[in-house]
């Protein structure tokens, strides 16, 4: 049963250089600021940082690997902060803050050495056939 105040376990994601251009080529973003450290640099960075397509991919996956391949994600408000550069490592962690029917609202958080990297809420619709959510008061 999911229940307001859950918190859904932690999830590791080591920030590569692979997993930076590989997410920028697969959404198409051929910014030089995905994929050439020297353009970075010349733009007030000191490497590399992955583009919001990625992040947004990756909180997506983090609440289907929870709820399951066949839930939904309905809504996905999110926000950047702290970019997520190579060699460092994102924590993505989430609470439920609303249940209604099927549909739970997640606030997810994603943060690495420099802060927090990603916030904000999904609202994750989940297949018919699992129990119903429990709804507190």
């Amino acid at each position: 049963m999911t229940r307001v105040g859950d918190e859904l376990p932690p999830l590791r994601i080591p920030i590569t250089r692979t997993l930076i251009v590989s997410g920028a080529i697969a959404s198409r973003d051929y910014q030089d600021v995905h994929h050439d450290a020297e353009a970075a640099r010349a733009k007030g960075s000191p490497d590399i940082f992955m583009n919001i397509l990625t992040t947004n991919g990756l909180v997506g996956r983090y609440l289907t690997d929870h709820f399951g391949p066949r839930a939904r994600l309905r809504r996905v408000a999110i926000r950047l902060g702290a970019p997520n550069h190579p060699g460092d490592e994102m924590v993505l962690t989430g609470t439920v803050t609303s249940v209604e029917d099927r549909q739970v609202e997640v606030r997810v958080v994603g943060a690495n050495g420099l802060g927090r990297h990603v916030t904000g809420t999904v609202t994750v619709q989940l297949p018919e056939d699992t129990p119903e959510p429990e709804v507190s008061t």
